[in-house]
């Protein structure tokens, strides 16, 4: 049956009432007990067989394809961890053919794949010379379908390219400071509404090595358990002191900002320099939305810093198209540090971060990724400042506010699909990131090859990237989707035909009789 919806129109911790102008929707179903139990009898039966083939390595009776130590230098320190890659040898290498798929076109709505056999069991992969042509893709985050080889964007890159070159050879410091460079950071903070904007070559590192600038010793960092790994990262990097609060969870949050008030540094009492809550706008594996307004609130009483990553939100949510912040109706002035990057709805590359002029200036002397770093490549540069335009609509048309409209309908389109046909999905019902849950390992590679066998490239997801009882396929909806490509992924040709579709949970979304 399709799972239940819990609407959140309050907080749940103590922010009060009326912090929401929309209904915030949101849906996560629990591992039903039985589907819980066959996945870890799955994962230990995995286990077992995976220890019986390492004992048929040590005897040379199956060949060993992995990195190992050499019998003649057993005796010295292991450069290679023999145990902790057991996960990889064993399980990860079976299904390795769902990932890593090498595509030879540019990764619009759909896609060319370049075929490939194993003669090995995915240990090594030959390729055979044929292209498969017309794959639907489900799983880039081309959000606003910007990701393309045509059109006004790619025209002003290409011309930009014949003028300023491909690479820069130089840092922002020294002799790699364009006129480009300027004028698309001056457009991101327009954009974003803020004082100041700085842009990065990296988006990783835009997380990575900016928060260890931010923080240092004697700082506490509060951040969300499901957080990229660039946010952990860069809190690991800048030797803060780091607590994660449940995921989405303002409970929890409330509760450790006021630990930290009342009890203050361990053992010395001190109060802490400064508090940072890191936060993201959508989270990549949940589909969920960030409380934003909860935790501004609780940010504002506690007085608290706020970093908040829009990777995956920037031009994605708003109706402007202009994040979370947009989507909530907040003033961008609450979020002190505010982070997104290029290579999602933009279909460029890099990151920014966007605040007062004050902490932009600090960073621009301080962030190892703005002293260091080559400059951003001009024609990487141009695709950003068209793509914004676009969206901003000073391009002179409607496409990029077109195109915004376009992917808040086709999610909410493919979820309310997926719902229909008893799918279990998570996240918020406004995410373009839709979460399908698979649960057992045996169906993560079979989702991955039999959608793939019906032209439909999808992104399938295990443990250790979920939990161990929640895998998950994951669907990336853009804008340049077309409802015949939903409609194919979401109906059996087999069924469409005679005008119904099937309404209960299945591995894959064709029945046997296709």
């Amino acid at each position: 049956p399709p799972h239940p919806q819990v609407q959140h129109t309050a907080c749940n911790g103590s922010s009060g009432l009326g912090l929401y102008s929309r209904p915030f929707i949101e849906s996560f179903e629990e591992t039903p007990m039985l589907v819980a139990v066959l996945t870890y009898m799955g994962y230990g039966i995995l286990t077992i067989f995976g220890y019986l083939r390492d004992f048929l390595r040590d005897w040379k009776i199956e060949r060993c394809h992995v990195a190992r130590e050499r019998e003649e230098q057993r005796d010295f320190v292991p450069l290679y961890q023999d145990f902790e890659n057991f996960y990889t040898r064993n399980l990860y290498m079976r299904i390795r053919d769902s990932w890593n798929r090498p595509i030879c076109s540019v990764p619009g709505a759909k896609v060319d794949l370049v075929e490939r056999v194993s003669p090995d069991y995915n240990w090594t992969f030959d390729y055979t010379g044929k292209v498969v042509e017309g794959v639907i893709n489900m799983g880039s985050y081309n959000y606003l379908g910007f990701a393309e080889n045509t059109g006004y964007c790619a025209d002003a890159s290409a011309e930009v390219t014949m003028k300023y070159g491909v690479g820069v050879a130089s840092t922002r410091q020294e002799m790699g400071n364009l006129d480009r460079h300027e004028e698309m950071e001056e457009l991101v903070a327009k954009f974003l509404g803020v004082e100041s904007a700085m842009a990065f070559g990296m988006g990783f590192a835009t997380n990575s090595m900016n928060i260890p600038a931010l923080t240092g010793k004697g700082c506490l960092i509060l951040s969300d358990e499901l957080n990229h790994a660039s946010l952990v990262l860069g809190a690991r990097l800048s030797g803060s002191t780091i607590r994660v609060f449940k995921h989405n969870n303002m409970q929890s949050l409330e509760k450790m900002l006021r630990d930290a008030i009342v009890h203050g540094q361990p053992r010395t009492h001190r109060p802490w320099k400064k508090i940072l809550i890191l936060v993201e706008g959508i989270y990549s594996m949940e589909g969920s939305i960030v409380r934003l307004p909860e935790v501004i609130a609780l940010k504002k009483r506690y007085r608290a810093y706020l970093y908040l990553d829009e990777a995956h939100s920037i031009g994605a949510l708003g109706p402007g198209g202009r994040g979370v912040v947009d989507y909530f109706g907040l003033d961008p002035r609450d979020v002190d540090v505010m982070m997104g990057t290029f290579t999602k709805s933009f279909g460029a590359a890099g990151g920014y971060i966007g605040g007062r002029k004050e902490l932009l200036e600090y960073l621009r002397s301080h962030s190892h990724s703005a002293v260091y770093a080559a400059s951003m490549s001009p024609p990487v540069v141009e695709q950003i400042i068209a793509s914004m335009k676009c969206i901003m609509g000073e391009d002179g048309t409607t496409l990029g506010r077109d195109r915004v409209q376009q992917l808040a309908e086709n999610t909410l389109y493919f979820r309310r699909r997926l719902t229909e046909m008893g799918f279990i999905i998570y996240g918020n019902s406004d995410s373009p990131v839709v979460p399908m849950m698979l649960y057992m390992p045996a169906k993560i590679g079979a989702f991955g090859r039999e959608m793939l066998k019906r032209n439909i490239g999808v992104v399938v997801v295990g443990f250790p990237a979920t939990p161990i009882i929640e895998s998950r396929a994951r669907f990336c909806i853009s804008a340049a989707h077309t409802k015949d490509m939903l409609d194919t992924v979401t109906i059996p040709p087999c069924l469409a035909q005679n005008g119904f579709y099937l309404t209960f949970s299945v591995p894959v979304f064709e029945c046997l009789v296709c």
